[in-house]
């Protein structure tokens, strides 16, 4: 059983629960019977998507012994961890929920009092729901068609299509219950009749779909089918059970509205057409719905109201294929990967190490720093990650040792950004996934800038050491012995270091099996070290699954949202203008920077990245750039926005690891090096060799 404290206990890619948003417990000994029901339903799911995230590094690791060291490649191993991916992430959903794990802008929320917060929250909950159950029908319905047509995969085991998409249609179902969890938490019916109505409507609402058969019926020949009449209707007189008149009346409202707009919008120009797109998201997003699903909700929209002809089979058809993707299984296996060595202890004598040999440089501590950041980020993927793993073991040294609180969480935060872009990282395995490009190209494109980077950073921390007195101590000088003494703590990141990257770039693994390598070797240091129990690994296990489930959601939503933006014909519509133009490159990619430095304030960086790509990376294809200097450039933006003002989720973590530091502190430690960012794009557009040599060199 899945205990409250595990979900509560998330790793630090899905962070925004630092944020103060408010948690609610699976389950409590006072509910009535169809609530501990659902409870135990979304436990059962997260603990299934924990074991599968096990199931599938184990097979990972399995398939790389057997062809490197028995020159037996299994016929398998691929193509069933793919099938696991899809099960950690639509599994994952209801305990991600549980945990308020999916990230939200709480620029406007955040701003209103406790009533109001939780009456907004209860409308956007009641939204995503209403998004979710129609994503859920069309993905049974989907389920279904695929088993009566015994569609099978193309792959050599040619399996069955509805056996692992039979995930999918579960987990959303799952996910659809964790949120009415949520709906009951945050406004408990006010009698047993009304607690009853919801599960009784829910059963009903059920048997009702089943009975319309797995094709939707439309009404009179018209846009409007019965399957989506009958979902409003049933969540129209949940929400009035549960929530109250109030609560319908603004879900109405919102939605009705959208509606409308949407159906307007039809035959009008594209321009038109895009803004609405792009405005219907921003609005919810800025409303509190989470940044998944209003990404889901706003193509939902397109997909009903601008085609010819509704095709809300493209739910169900995007939700799957977007994440059966085996290169997106290196998300989880290197996310768990970071938890284990988190778990292991193995930080705290790399960041010594450091201190030793930069101990009598101005600022030695914040060198060390940065170069444990880089290190860290050798082998997690994941800023956030770094960022927590540092802020607990970098931040309290150096404000003991008598460091300024700017330098000390400026450096932490600048250096935790590294994660994303020295190699490995997820920004770049879900945008090498989603436009093509090489992953492991993407990887080497990376090294340079990033130890360019870091190197900047250091420059930067020891100029602030020098001009600004007081801001760091006399450091302190160490004998070339106790240098090396000290030394010893390098030894597991570098073992780990060349396992992962060495693996990968000698033909050894792919990026994903690399992550499993690394996931392996981390898990063994968390036994040397006593560090590791069934039970901790476990929840290692279970917080991979949450955070993978919270980013791959983003997945899912950024491609419905940018399948209508496709369909509609918007990227080549602005590509075409842009040409036509004759613009300047440089003007294109310094207007491209500004609108990614806005976004950046108050968007997710991963759904900034997914929700632009169908517009930007056609500009910067059409403007000659190469997509792996685009890829790098990207996730230099997206390092800018994890610690720009006021979404950088960084600065909520370094904050949450620390309470006592003012918030203010930390966003004027990390401006000076938000400009030696932005420098530093000037540097690798003017000499874009930086980022293709190595990947060149590679061929």
């Amino acid at each position: 059983m899945v205990e409250k404290e595990v979900l509560e206990d998330a790793p630090a890619y899905g962070a925004p629960a630092a944020s103060g948003a408010t948690l609610y417990p699976l389950s409590d000994a006072n509910d009535f019977v169809a609530i501990r029901v659902m409870a135990r339903l979304v436990r059962a799911g997260g603990t299934l998507a924990g074991l599968a995230l096990v199931a599938m590094s184990l097979i990972m690791c399995y398939e790389i012994g057997s062809r490197s060291l028995f020159n037996e490649p299994t016929s398998w191993a691929t193509e069933i961890s793919t099938y696991l991916l899809v099960a950690v992430v639509f599994l994952g959903l209801g305990a991600a929920q549980a945990s308020n794990s999916h990230v939200q802008v709480e620029l406007w929320v955040d701003r209103l009092a406790e009533r109001q917060r939780r009456n907004v929250e209860l409308v956007s909950q009641w939204c995503g729901l209403l998004f979710v159950t129609i994503c859920a029908w069309q993905m049974v319905s989907f389920n279904v068609r695929e088993y009566v047509n015994d569609t099978r995969d193309w792959g050599l085991l040619s399996t069955p299509q509805w056996i692992p998409e039979l995930s999918v249609s579960i987990g959303l179902c799952i996910y659809a219950l964790s949120l009415l969890l949520d709906i009951y938490r945050l406004k408990p019916p006010a009698n047993n009749g009304r607690r009853w109505a919801v599960p009784v409507f829910v059963l009903a609402m059920a048997a009702t779909l089943c009975l319309l058969g797995r094709l939707p019926m439309s009404i009179a020949g018209g846009r409007m089918d019965w399957g989506s009449v009958v979902i409003v209707v049933f969540l129209l007189a949940s929400m009035l059970a549960w929530s109250g008149l109030k609560a319908t009346l603004q879900v109405s409202a919102i939605m009705g509205v959208m509606a409308l707009l949407f159906w307007l919008a039809r035959g009008q120009s594209l321009v038109l057409v895009g803004a609405l797109l792009v405005a219907a998201m921003m609005f919810m997003l800025l409303f509190g719905i989470r940044i998944a699903v209003a990404l889901g909700l706003a193509g939902m929209f397109g997909v009903y109201f601008l085609l010819s002809r509704p095709q809300l089979s493209v739910l169900a058809e995007r939700a799957w294929s977007s994440t059966n993707t085996f290169t997106l299984s290196a998300v989880p296996m290197f996310i768990f990967m970071g938890g284990l060595l988190l778990r292991s202890g193995i930080v705290s004598g790399m960041f010594d190490s450091l201190i030793r040999w930069f101990g009598r440089t101005p600022g030695g501590l914040a060198h060390a720093s940065a170069g444990a950041s880089a290190i860290f980020a050798a082998v997690s993927g994941s800023s956030l990650a770094t960022a927590a793993t540092l802020g607990k073991v970098s931040c309290p040294e150096m404000i003991e040792r008598g460091y300024s609180p700017r330098l000390t969480y400026g450096i932490t935060g600048a250096g935790a950004t590294l994660g994303i872009l020295i190699p490995p990282s997820i920004p770049m395995i879900i945008y090498g996934t989603t436009v093509g490009a090489s992953v492991t190209h993407l990887f080497m494109g990376g090294m340079l800038p990033g130890l360019l980077l870091m190197g900047m950073f250091m420059l930067t921390a020891l100029v602030w050491a020098v001009v600004w007195r007081g801001s760091a101590p006399a450091g302190r000088a160490y004998t070339m012995r106790e240098k090396l003494a000290g030394s010893s703590g390098m030894v597991p990141f570098t073992f780990i270091i060349v396992v992962v990257l060495g693996s990968m770039y000698a033909g050894i693994a792919t990026p994903t099996e690399a992550a499993a390598l690394g996931a392996l070797c981390a898990f063994v240091l968390c036994l040397v070290k006593g560090r590791i129990s069934l039970r901790s690994l476990f929840d290692i296990a279970l917080d991979t699954a949450t955070v993978t489930a919270m980013l791959l959601l983003i997945v899912v939503g950024a491609s419905i949202f940018s399948w209508v933006f496709d369909y509609i014909r918007l990227p080549r519509e602005i590509v075409g203008l842009i040409t036509d133009a004759q613009l300047p490159a440089s003007l294109v990619m310094a207007c491209m920077t500004l609108a990614y430095l806005v976004l950046g304030m108050f968007i997710e960086s991963i759904a900034m990245m997914l929700m632009t790509l169908p517009v930007t990376y056609p500009i910067a294809v059409a403007l000659g750039m190469d997509p792996i200097w685009f890829g790098i450039f990207l996730v230099l933006m997206i390092e800018i926005g994890l610690i720009t003002p006021p979404l950088g989720m960084v600065l909520f973590v370094l904050h949450g690891m620390n309470e006592k530091i003012r918030f203010t502190q930390i966003i004027y430690g990390v401006l000076p090096f938000v400009v030696v960012m932005l420098l530093f794009l000037v540097i690798i557009y003017t000499f874009p060799a930086i980022v293709t040599w190595l990947p060149g060199q590679a061929g």
